[in-house]
């Protein structure tokens, strides 16, 4: 993180994920659901291999750095869900958030609670 060591992760994958991303891959790999309006970059390991290793949130100031820790010829990374690359242990990956926001669309009549609890499935009542 800004060129400090964290840590090592040891598990089947790694998500690095936004807000705005946060539901979809990331969720279902156990991290949390974080508001759109958050400002900030969510890691989620993926089945981590140790329970020490568990989903953080960062700003979305810093600047992330992944490099493999030994070299297999298993490692893709994946952006988006497109077409993955091998990675070797030579490689860097950096993430930082862009200058250029994406400008996203939102319907005046719609909360987000609201459409979150719709996809969700959640239900209840107010108490």
């Amino acid at each position: 993180m800004d060129d400090q060591f964290l840590t090592e992760y040891r598990a089947d994958g790694l998500i690095i994920a936004t807000p705005t991303g946060s539901t979809a891959y990331s969720l279902a790999a156990g991290g949390p659901i974080i508001h759109p309006t958050v400002p900030g970059i969510l890691i989620t390991p993926i089945c981590p291999f140790t329970l020490t290793n568990r989903p953080l949130m960062v700003p979305d100031a810093v600047t992330i750095t992944v490099q493999l820790v030994e070299d297999t010829s298993d490692i893709m990374l994946t952006c988006d869900g497109q077409v993955g690359i091998r990675i070797h242990q030579e490689d860097t990956i950096t993430i930082c958030k862009s200058p250029s926001p994406v400008q996203m669309i939102t319907l005046p009549h719609q909360n987000y609670f609201d459409v979150l609890k719709a996809k969700l499935k959640w239900s209840g009542s107010r108490v």
